[in-house]
């Protein structure tokens, strides 16, 4: 039984010639297995098993890692939408600060990307904007707290939220969100990588907006930013700029 689901772990390619190479041999070997059994008495018989059953394993464990162990890290890859973070692999839990390619990264450390550029004015200090926000924990299993224009989701029931609105540098946002919107024409989607030192204060997290509007969302958001240990803080937003209101 243990031969069998481990067969069914293996590629497709691996799993022909492991067949074919045990029906080429399988006469040869039952031939020398029972003349070595009949020449041996009861005890050395059972001893020989042991062995061979630990040498068949050492024997099938290196190949079904080295083959499937590049598949799964493919499929993984297919699977994400977010560029890998090989710092999430190391033992710094992505404490390594993460460079992302075709980001433009300002001064304070905030890397955005342009997914629609807007053809409208730009916001200036002082005015009110209207803006329509998803983020994400990218550091944490890329888990989403906040879904853009309608709820998604088994956890998020319930109907269309109503959009974000807050005054320019009113510091009623985060510093990336306000830095992000400020740079933004009306029309735009901007997605942004935030830096813990950048996101939500460490003193009371609940104090900047913006906020998720479920509790599912609220919850997982809470989990990353309350948990004291090798937790990467990093999170993803994609931010909507919808209105203006000048001041």
């Amino acid at each position: 039984m243990a031969s069998i689901s481990a067969t069914g772990f293996l590629p497709q390619s691996l799993t022909l010639s492991t067949a074919t190479a045990r029906a080429s041999t399988r006469r040869p070997i039952a031939c020398l297995s029972v003349q070595l059994q009949q020449q041996q008495p009861p005890s050395q018989r059972i001893e020989r098993r042991k062995i061979m059953v630990i040498g068949a394993v050492g024997l099938v464990a290196p190949a079904l890692y080295d083959s499937s162990n590049g598949e799964i890290e493919m499929a993984m890859a297919a699977s994400s939408g977010f560029t890998d973070i090989p710092a999430l692999r190391g033992k710094d839990y992505g404490k390594t600060k993460m460079r992302y390619p075709d980001y433009t990264e300002t001064v304070s450390g905030l890397q955005y990307k342009d997914l629609r550029v807007g053809d409208g004015p730009t916001p200036k200090m002082g005015d009110t904007v209207v803006v329509d926000w998803d983020g994400y924990t990218i550091g944490y299993y890329g888990r989403i707290f906040e879904a853009r224009n309608k709820t998604k989701g088994g956890s998020f029931v319930g109907d269309d939220k109503d959009f974000f609105k807050f005054r320019l540098g009113s510091q009623e946002v985060i510093p990336a969100f306000e830095e992000a919107i400020t740079g933004m024409a009306l029309g735009g989607v901007r997605r942004i990588i935030v830096p813990p030192e950048l996101g939500y204060p460490d003193n009371d997290f609940n104090k900047s907006g913006p906020k998720p509007t479920t509790f599912s969302g609220q919850r997982a958001l809470d989990f990353v930013l309350r948990n004291q240990g090798l937790i990467d803080k990093t999170l993803l937003f994609d931010i909507e700029l919808l209105k203006i209101i000048p001041n």
